[in-house]
């Protein structure tokens, strides 16, 4: 799908800290950052830039903040820095002012994740980043509990307020179908014309891949991936497979291979994430992942990490 205008972002180190609560070593988000730039993806999205008073410094590894001295450790002496640096605030626990002005930043493009609830406080930290000269995305998650009139409002105001490059559609649940994505794009589409689309998939039903291809098909061109998967639970659309489908001569898989043997397949030691039946359920009753978290974190030897049925009758009863 040679398209020149696609651009994908990486979301390892952002998504995957969801995991560890953001407590990668700086060799390894350094090593992270090098594999993009080395592969040509256009943008690396290093972690959070929350505030330290939603966030505990002592609890949360330095990567859920962005400060920017850890981020000049990550770029200090790297060559060929080709790859824009993007950092995530959630509208709903950031504060515009722990953005500096884009002169003294490292960073390029702050990507804000926002439930439609909230849509109001992301165009706020939008504009605010972009009076600051930084490009900026609106995320909006959990798309697929959204209700459709005030989905349609949201949309409606970000093509009126404010100017993201991108404004992307979020499947937190891992619940969407193809048919699904179809209809959002379509939507979106309708009413943003001034922004790109963009497409995050999460794995709860092992359609992350095929959700993005779909969204692919349908001309979204911002697209999200992990380097093998790595996310919160089920975890993400696979970098490396969505580059082998992309066939974009400027995209280099083998920087990409060599980084998941060298970095990511070693974290696997210290962190559990891909897909699982507890996780397919979550997807399947459209409910946050949380609860197949909890149950994936008991001991192997816990007779109640495998009785998938009675988990499966505790979700349909929750999802009402």
């Amino acid at each position: 799908m040679f398209r020149p205008e696609i651009t994908v972002c990486d979301c390892t180190i952002r998504d995957g800290g969801l995991m560890n609560n953001s407590n990668f070593s700086l060799e390894t988000v350094r090593r992270v950052y090098e594999c993009m730039c080395a592969s040509g993806i256009q943008i690396v999205e290093l972690g959070y830039r929350n505030s330290k008073t939603q966030f505990s410094p002592s609890e949360y590894g330095p990567w859920r903040f962005c400060d920017e001295d850890m981020l000049r450790k990550v770029v200090e002496g790297v060559e060929n820095r080709g790859t824009k640096i993007a950092v995530m605030q959630d509208a709903h626990k950031a504060v515009a002012e722990d953005v500096l002005p884009k002169e003294k930043s490292v960073v390029d493009i702050i990507r804000i994740a926002t439930y439609v609830k909230d849509i109001d406080k992301a165009i706020y930290l939008s504009n605010s980043a972009i009076e600051k000269g930084y490009q900026t995305t609106i995320n909006i998650m959990a798309v697929s509990h959204a209700l459709e009139r005030e989905l349609d409002e949201a949309l409606q105001q970000l093509e009126q307020e404010t100017r993201a490059i991108a404004v992307y559609i979020v499947d937190s649940f891992g619940a969407l179908y193809s048919e699904d994505i179809d209809y959002l794009v379509h939507k979106f589409k309708r009413y943003i014309r001034k922004s790109d689309i963009g497409i995050h998939c999460h794995n709860s039903q092992q359609l992350a891949y095929a959700n993005t291809i779909e969204a692919i098909i349908k001309e979204v061109n911002y697209l999200d991936g992990t380097l093998y998967g790595l996310g919160r639970g089920a975890g993400n659309c696979p970098l490396e497979l969505l580059i082998g489908f992309l066939k974009n001569p400027k995209f280099n898989i083998v920087p990409i291979l060599q980084a998941i043997q060298d970095i990511i397949l070693p974290l696997q030691k210290e962190m559990e994430w891909g897909y699982s039946i507890p996780y397919m359920i979550a997807g399947m009753l459209n409910l946050h992942p949380q609860e197949a978290i909890k149950l994936m974190s008991l001991p192997a030897d816990n007779p109640d990490r495998r009785d998938f049925v009675k988990f499966y009758t505790r979700m349909v009863d929750a999802a009402g």
